[in-house]
């Protein structure tokens, strides 16, 4: 159980009122959020690229949370958790390794989203002990073709979305045809639901390590996902510019027995732009 919670206090169910916490290991203080009812198995929220608390879709998390313990959690070096953003992922698989440890847990699930997802694996890979279930969602395989192409997509929708003002997610996570537009429009309203306690935005030094530390994961040797025998969840839109969806066929192929949801008219953020059908699956594989 977490040292945060009593058994008493009232569940909160919704993203946007989840009380902050933070707790320190290892010299680093993380930031973390916390909902649904305490007990039994939580799920974990491994987040994106230059992503904060504050960027989970209320639509998928409220969901999980309304019979699942779920944490959120900032990675060392950004949002509200101390020290920098380590130069590879496998390093901040052992921030996270580190974070969890420190709640008291021995047994997790997890819920992860593109570099969240790459993150992921390297903890799986590690300590496989740790995990009963794994969702991925818009990532790719250490090693995996294209990925590191990732750095040149960011800084040109970044461009597009300064020259337009739009939040540059619009861009990067939807595709530009009016379905993509309307749902990645709705998508940016959505996170701003949580109106008090919101987190700190990443800092510029952090986005870069972030993006040079997932280029290395991209030039990497291949790691061997065979040896993932934990129920896996693949979900992805079928025109993910970001971590090409070719990639998510790429872990179903290579995680036996995983579940492979690929969404149509939809990109990176095909799992938020169908969060209606999407949210349901998910709930109902966490909850097997």
């Amino acid at each position: 159980m977490s040292p945060t919670h009593s058994s008493n206090e009232p569940v909160v169910t919704s993203y946007a009122v989840a009380p902050s916490h933070t707790i320190t290991a290892g010299g680093t203080t993380f930031a973390y959020r916390e909902l649904g009812p305490v007990g039994g198995i939580p799920v974990l929220f491994f987040v994106h690229l230059a992503a904060t608390l504050d960027n989970w879709d209320p639509r998928i998390i409220d969901a999980i949370a309304q019979n699942r313990h779920v944490i959120a959690f900032d990675q060392r070096g950004v949002g509200a958790s101390s020290g920098a953003f380590p130069d590879t992922l496998e390093e901040s698989a052992g921030d996270a390794y580190t974070f969890i440890t420190a709640l008291g847990y021995e047994k997790i699930d997890i819920f992860s989203f593109s570099m969240g997802g790459m993150i992921a694996q390297d903890l799986i890979l590690e300590h496989p002990e740790l995990v009963r279930k794994l969702v991925l969602t818009g990532t790719g395989p250490r090693g995996g073709k294209d990925i590191d192409k990732v750095v040149g997509v960011t800084y040109r929708d970044i461009l597009r979305a300064t020259l337009t003002r739009s939040d540059p997610k619009e861009f990067l996570f939807f595709n530009r045809n009016e379905t993509g537009k309307r749902a990645g429009k709705a998508f940016v309203e959505r996170l701003k639901e949580r109106t008090a306690d919101r987190d700190k935005p990443i800092s510029v030094k952090a986005f870069r390590t972030q993006l040079a530390a997932i280029q290395k994961y991209g030039r990497s040797a291949p790691a061997d996902l065979s040896v993932i025998t934990q129920p896996t969840l693949i979900a992805n839109g079928d025109n993910d510019r970001m971590v090409p969806t070719p990639l998510s066929e790429d872990l179903h192929r290579r995680i036996k027995d995983s579940k492979l949801i690929i969404y149509p008219d939809s990109g990176h953020g095909g799992i938020f732009q169908y969060h209606e059908e999407f949210a349901p699956v998910a709930v109902e594989f966490l909850g097997r």
